[in-house]
């Protein structure tokens, strides 16, 4: 006796028009002007303090705000980044060929904002151009997304307003959404393996796993037949303009010792364009990418 026939699901692409709404406002958010920061002002944290206590100070403010702000007022060593790393969780390593001549250590990626800009989605993260906003590894398995996304200045390049860390919180781009809309994405998911739908609720609070992908192709599954492709479509245009309308956006203005730990379930993130040509100093960063011990992605 079976429990009824097996659910279908319906397979489609998606590609930006010229006249999608999100695309000036893409373009008006990630310009290079000068964005309000966060409601959460970085916590002074003492010169040599011990990293036990920067991560005390950082889990508080991710618990509270889903984003850790701490200005350290120099830089730390790569030893004692790795050590927050790995107080904070598991640490992944950098593996992908096209960025391992900017990786120390296995796991320390230098974002250098020298090259100006491309096409190449592999090299944007060191481009001057603009990085659409997304969420990190939106194209994995929920197990393998990373929860946490450090990042630590430094050098902020040669003007403050530009190259921006650009912040959009999920629930105001929830909020934006139609029901139906919110339903469809519900069931809509990249097309490829063990990766979860465009948008899940996780202890009352909804999660998004998608990036813009401009001009790219995106190939998506939605697991039932209730919708037509054109109302998928319609659903992701309405979430890209969702992310790009710019009242929540917040801007992260970096200043050499401001370290920045973003909670993947929380928000988008993106940057803002930099200028290339006449730069004295570009903008450098140094990332890590922190998985839950769990493997899990709740909030």
């Amino acid at each position: 006796m079976t429990d009824g026939p097996e659910p279908t699901s319906t397979r489609g692409s998606f590609l930006e028009h010229p006249h999608d709404r999100h695309v000036p406002m893409r373009a008006a958010l990630l310009g290079g002007r000068g964005l309000p920061p966060p409601e959460l002002a970085p916590e002074p944290v003492p010169a040599g303090c011990p990293v036990d206590r920067v991560e005390e100070v950082l889990r508080r403010q991710l618990t509270a705000h889903g984003l850790g702000l701490v200005d350290l007022g120099a830089p730390l060593t790569s030893a004692d980044l790795l050590e927050l790393g790995h107080r904070l969780g598991d640490v992944m390593p950098e593996t992908d060929p096209a960025v391992l001549p900017n990786v120390e250590d296995g796991r320390i990626l230098h974002l250098v904002s020298a090259e100006g800009d491309t096409a190449d989605t592999t090299r944007q993260p060191f481009a001057t151009s603009a990085l659409s906003l997304h969420t990190e590894g939106s194209g994995r398995p929920t197990g393998d997304q990373p929860r946490y996304i450090v990042l630590m200045c430094l050098h902020p390049g040669d003007d403050e307003n530009a190259a921006q860390t650009v912040l959009v919180p999920f629930a105001g781009v929830d909020e934006r959404l139609r029901p139906t809309e919110r339903e469809i994405l519900a069931h809509v998911r990249y097309d490829r393996p063990g990766v979860p739908p465009v948008r899940r609720q996780v202890d009352g609070r909804s999660i998004f796993s998608f990036r813009d992908f401009q001009a790219d192709t995106l190939r998506w599954v939605c697991e039932t037949d209730r919708f037509a492709a054109v109302e998928v479509r319609d659903a992701l245009a309405a979430l890209l303009a969702a992310m790009y309308e710019g009242g929540a956006a917040r801007g992260l203005q970096w200043h050499p010792g401001l370290l920045a730990v973003l909670d993947n379930t929380y928000a988008f993130h993106g940057r803002s364009a930099a200028p290339f040509h006449g730069s004295t100093r570009h903008r450098h960063l140094k990332r890590l990418r922190i998985t839950h011990r769990s493997g899990e992605m709740a909030g």
